[in-house]
């Protein structure tokens, strides 16, 4: 199947339209001053975007370094929106390892421009966090360290939130401030503890699935080199 095929039949399986209203999640360095807007940094899970989330807690241990640090509640109407929901799994590795530009040593192979294509036209995608644990395990296999077996027991293993992240303006448009909360210095010193012991937990599962699927399966570079 020819690599344009291959994008179609991915996006015509995940792609969806729904007039869901969900409540969502975002953290902010600083607070949001301006229009909210796809201007996140460009190496992201899922691209330049605005990202949102399911889970309230995983936002705040991103920001919890942060002396003005601010949570925000949101509504967003999913009404006519564009979305690619992409469920967990080695295609939900393979968009990210794109997106954190770990592709780039096969730029413009068939497996790169599958995932460089598979968000074109797109307001919104929609999939699990690479949390703290999670995160991880993801390096291991980006490093050459676990195979694509071991990853995908983990995920299995992981109690992973859902994150959105809306790419164009049309999506940010559809977002609203319910509620925008400050962090303590009490706070922040606590959800500092809470990353430590969630990344010390991915760790030591990580050296786990390691030492039990280490001849199982295949390594991230045998991945691009056969999608080549």
């Amino acid at each position: 199947m020819k690599n344009s095929e291959i994008v179609k039949e991915i996006r015509r399986n995940h792609i969806i339209r729904t007039k869901e209203i969900v409540t969502l999640y975002h953290g902010s360095k600083s607070g949001i001053r301006d229009t909210i807007a796809p201007i996140s940094r460009e190496r992201c899970d899922f691209g330049k975007g605005f990202y949102m989330g399911t889970d309230w807690i995983q936002p705040l241990t991103l920001i919890c370094n942060y002396p003005n640090a601010k949570i925000y509640t949101l509504s967003v109407n999913l009404s006519d929106l564009k979305i690619l929901d992409v469920e967990v799994g080695l295609d939900w590795a393979l968009l990210i390892a794109y997106n954190r530009g770990k592709m780039e040593s096969v730029k413009h192979s068939v497996i790169y421009n599958r995932f460089a294509n598979l968000s074109n036209g797109c307001d919104m995608i929609i999939g699990y966090i690479a949390n703290d644990r999670m995160f991880v395990v993801l390096d291991r296999f980006f490093n050459g360290e676990i195979t694509d077996t071991a990853l995908i027991h983990s995920l299995s293993a992981l109690k992973l939130g859902r994150q959105y992240a809306a790419l164009t303006e049309k999506a940010c448009q559809r977002i609203k401030i319910l509620g925008e909360h400050g962090l303590t210095e009490d706070d922040r010193n606590t959800l500092k503890q809470q990353s430590e012991v969630n990344r010390s937990r991915g760790i030591a599962m990580a050296e786990e699935i390691c030492r039990k699927y280490r001849r199982e399966g295949r390594f991230f570079d045998e991945i691009l080199k056969a999608g080549e």
